[in-house]
C-alpha cells in the first residue's frame, strides 16, 4: 500500500480509520486485504474491527469492481415491470449473484433501489448506458455487447 496515504493521518488516531478506509478505496477501487492490515496496524485497532467497519458501510468494497458495472433496478416501476427476472436472467447469464463480479473481471452486478428512468422501465445501466423497456432475450445481446467493446479496445492497444 502507499505509504503516502498515512502522511495526512496521525498515527494510533481512532476516529481516522473511516477517511483512511475511504482514501485507499478511492486508490484502489474496493479494501485490498494487505490495506486493511496496514491501516490496523497504523490505527493500532484489532484488524476484526477493521472488517467491522469495511462490511458495515455500504460504501465500502471487499472486492475489485469488474470492468463493467451492471446496476438493474428495483424502484416500484421496474418492479412492476417485472425487473426480478431480468436480475434473474443476468444472475443466470453471468454465473453469479448481484453484488458479486464475474471470475474474468468483466462484470459486476449490483441491484440498485431506483437509476431514476421510471418511464422506459424496466431498466438496467451498464456503466453509463441505459437500456430501458428490456426484455429477458435482450440480456445476452446486452452482454455480448459490453464484452466485444473491451476486445476490440484491448486488440486496439496491442497493435
Amino acid at each position: 500500500m502507499h505509504n503516502k496515504i498515512f502522511e495526512n493521518y496521525q498515527p494510533n488516531d481512532r476516529s481516522t480509520l473511516i477517511p483512511l478506509l475511504q482514501e485507499v478505496q478511492t486508490i484502489y477501487g474496493y479494501l485490498p486485504e494487505n490495506a486493511l492490515r496496514d491501516i490496523s496496524n497504523f490505527v493500532k485497532v484489532p484488524l476484526s474491527r477493521v472488517y467491522g467497519v469495511a462490511t458495515f458501510y455500504n460504501q465500502f468494497r471487499l472486492m475489485p469492481l469488474g470492468e463493467n458495472i451492471i446496476r438493474v433496478c428495483r424502484g416500484t416501476a421496474c418492479h412492476v415491470k417485472n425487473s426480478a427476472n431480468i436480475l434473474f436472467a443476468l444472475e443466470s447469464e453471468l454465473g453469479i449473484l448481484a453484488g458479486q463480479t464475474t471470475r474474468d473481471k468483466k462484470f459486476t452486478l449490483e441491484v440498485v433501489n431506483c437509476i431514476g428512468a421510471c418511464s422506459i422501465a424496466p431498466v438496467i445501466l451498464v456503466n453509463d448506458d441505459y437500456h430501458g423497456r428490456i426484455t429477458v432475450k435482450d440480456i445476452p445481446k446486452i452482454l455480448k455487447k459490453y464484452q466485444a467493446v473491451k476486445k476490440t479496445e484491448t486488440a486496439e492497444a496491442t497493435k
